[in-house]
């Protein structure tokens, strides 16, 4: 069975442009990477989970805002490593500069702990 992921689309207006939040991956292979990189706030979900309520749950995770409001199902892709990728619309704003990314720490043979930080940037794409 394919693996699935969810992620929601925050989009703005402003004026007669429309500006959507995206996210960069984090870690070292993506760090000199921007072509293809950015993306929508998105995560695997498990069969039976409600997809809708895993794009609001990474999305908080990933952004460090929680979303609520008006969602609009976007439907669903089949990426090329056949994981389908359900998304969601939602008119919103937030201060990309204040933005925190959720970060974890993994426990590792050495005797520093390393933070992982699953997506290190955001910022609003326009599109005219």
């Amino acid at each position: 069975m394919p693996k699935r992921s969810a992620g929601l689309l925050m989009y703005r207006r402003s004026g007669l442009r429309l500006e959507l939040l995206l996210v960069h991956p984090g870690g070292p292979f993506w760090a000199r990477k921007d072509e293809g990189a950015w993306s929508i706030p998105k995560g695997e979900y498990g069969e039976g989970e409600d997809a809708l309520a895993a794009a609001r749950r990474e999305f908080a995770e990933e952004v460090g805002v929680a979303a609520g409001g008006a969602f609009v199902d976007l439907g669903e892709v089949v990426q090329p490593g056949r994981k389908i990728v359900r998304a969601f619309a939602l008119e919103g704003d937030v201060d990309v500069s204040r933005l925190a990314s959720n970060t974890f720490e993994m426990e590792c043979a050495e005797e520093r702990t390393p933070e992982i930080v699953s997506r290190s940037r955001s910022r609003r794409m326009v599109r005219t």
